[in-house]
């Protein structure tokens, strides 16, 4: 998400990619924070933990709602998405093969909030709060796409998420991002299930 964000804003990073035999061979896990990465230095501020990092984003970029009311319903959004990707990332990481079908099941109770939110601003047809894009957005369409991996269907019985999906992917910035080598050529996830 953190990625898709800054480069459908028009920002450049320097990324260092951390191998897994690096980070268990060296000393840089004493050296963060909460002994995890990612790590995000913007000028002498060092940011841990990805949501306080898109946070950030949203802040300095002008990304978290027009005014305090739709910052608040943006929080809503960004938690709920954290809690959908707690629940993917523990099927990802330790119970893949037993757990996929049941995940896959339950998985349209979790995606109806998000449908639901959509309905209720603009008819589905803007972003997830609002009339201009938010981090949120970017931490929800990176978590859909994901899902759509998982579960290629996912999205069939939510319209406005199928058509947000593709809306949002369509914007030129982010286009380009998703069809990049980096971004192509990137897991998904560490240990390589999807």
């Amino acid at each position: 998400a953190m990625r898709m964000l800054l480069a459908d804003q028009g920002q450049s990073w320097k990324e260092e990619v951390v191998s897994t035999d690096t980070w268990l061979q060296s000393q840089l896990k004493s050296t963060c924070l909460y002994g995890q990465l990612p790590k995000f230095q913007d000028g002498d501020l060092t940011l841990y933990q990805s949501n306080a990092i898109l946070r950030h984003l949203g802040r300095s970029l002008g990304l978290y709602g027009k005014d305090q009311r739709e910052a608040a319903l943006v929080d809503v959004v960004n938690d709920g998405v954290e809690d959908l990707r707690c629940k993917y990332i523990t099927l990802i990481y330790t119970k893949y093969d037993a757990g996929k079908d049941d995940y896959v099941k339950a998985l349209p109770g979790h995606l109806k909030p998000f449908e639901t939110l959509l309905s209720q601003n603009q008819g589905g047809k803007s972003f997830i709060v609002g009339d201009q894009i938010s981090f949120a957005d970017y931490n929800l369409l990176d978590l859909l796409r994901i899902h759509r991996i998982l579960a290629p269907g996912c999205l069939d019985a939510f319209p406005l998420l199928s058509a947000y999906v593709e809306r949002l992917s369509a914007r030129p910035k982010i286009k380009a991002f998703l069809a990049s080598p980096d971004h192509v050529n990137r897991p998904v996830n560490g240990n390589g299930k999807q």
